[in-house]
């Protein structure tokens, strides 16, 4: 039991990355244990009252997890972070072609397309475990509800076969890292939050920034961190950090570099820096592109363009007025991109309360 009084059923797994090669292909497309355990979970303590809640399961458990949920699906929400509903590689990007996929998850054109960052084979076990999981997780009568994270994620949604009707959309919750608008306009640095993956495009930013001849500061760790403190010692790495000190880091900041490599479906660190009053400089390809540049409250940047990320930050550092403008608009005018803590939970129990009524 937690200090909240909730039981938690641990499952004993591990990463597939953590598991072996041999290991993790088996249990990555079908793992009998997750299907047993939950399921004589649920014969053991379900009732009518109950509802089940998926969030992120790729990397722990497999489609199983949909055999063992059949029976109850009718009160089960899944929760779309990313694209693995649909998308074999979780993300519809090209990653080795560096742009946006337009085909049909498990089409002829999806499955001869070597979009992978690792190979083509691991291209093809992934095809392998999003058929599996279209025999296990099924719509119809009763079918499970999918929560995304944003409205720009319905067309994927839906192009990938999750019944329009079975998607609704419940923004992140974002808890600012001010409460009062950080005033970006008088400050001198540019910061990047997050995982240092290759995907997310730390090297990007730390490339661009000195492009610029801009500081930056990155928070976070990740793969990456070794290598680009070698290849930019001008940047300040913090490493990863509890969300009091990056609040402190980011007091002084210019705005948020945010140069993700694929569609990033949300970007809970834009949300957090929009409602605290920094600008965003990020890829047009994130789904919070539009929203952003629409309210003015940052920059969208083409990053196939091996200039315009440096150039966005160069102008945001020379134009104050800019800065301000867009300080301000992010602090005023973002307040519908996400969802205060409480109005987040109100939201989730709205749904489960329709789900239990019907």
């Amino acid at each position: 039991m937690t200090e909240a009084d909730i039981p938690v059923h641990g499952l004993g797994g591990a990463t597939l990355l953590q598991a072996g090669a041999a290991a993790s292909l088996r249990r990555g497309l079908y793992n009998p244990a997750t299907l047993d355990l939950v399921a004589d979970w649920i014969r053991r303590h379900d009732d009518p009252g109950t509802i089940y809640h998926l969030h992120t399961w790729t990397q722990i458990l497999s489609p199983s997890v949909f055999t063992a949920l059949r029976s109850v699906q009718d009160r089960l929400f899944v929760s779309a972070h990313d694209f693995f509903l649909t998308c074999p590689n979780g993300a519809y990007a090209l990653y080795r072609q560096g742009r946006l996929c337009p085909h049909v998850p498990l089409g002829i054109a999806c499955v001869t397309t070597n979009c992978d960052r690792r190979s083509y084979t691991h291209k093809l076990w992934r095809v392998a475990r999003q058929a599996v999981q279209a025999r296990t997780l099924r719509y119809g009568d009763g079918s499970p509800q999918v929560l995304a994270i944003h409205a720009a994620m319905r067309p994927l949604l839906v192009r990938g076969r999750v019944p329009d009707e079975a998607i609704t959309i419940v923004p992140n919750p974002i808890q600012p890292w001010s409460p009062t608008r950080i005033p970006a306009e008088r400050n001198g640095k540019f910061v990047f939050v997050g995982r240092l993956h290759k995907e997310k495009g730390p090297d990007l930013a730390a490339k661009a920034a000195r492009a610029a001849g801009v500081p930056l500061v990155v928070i976070g760790d990740g793969p990456l961190l070794d290598s680009l403190r070698q290849t930019y010692p001008e940047v300040h790495f913090t490493g990863r950090q509890p969300p009091d000190t990056i609040a402190q880091l980011v007091r002084d900041a210019r705005a948020l570099v945010m140069p993700s490599r694929y569609p990033e479906p949300y970007g809970l660190v834009a949300g957090e820096a929009l409602w605290s009053g920094l600008p965003v400089i990020l890829t047009d390809q994130a789904l919070l592109a539009a929203d952003i540049v629409g309210r003015d409250a940052g920059l969208a940047c083409d990053l196939h363009s091996d200039t315009a990320l440096a150039d966005a930050m160069r102008r945001t550092m020379q134009d104050d007025v800019l800065t301000e403008r867009m300080s301000h608009n992010a602090f005023h005018r973002t307040s519908d991109l996400g969802l205060p803590v409480e109005r987040w939970i109100d939201a989730l129990l709205a749904a489960y309360g329709t789900a239990l009524q019907g």
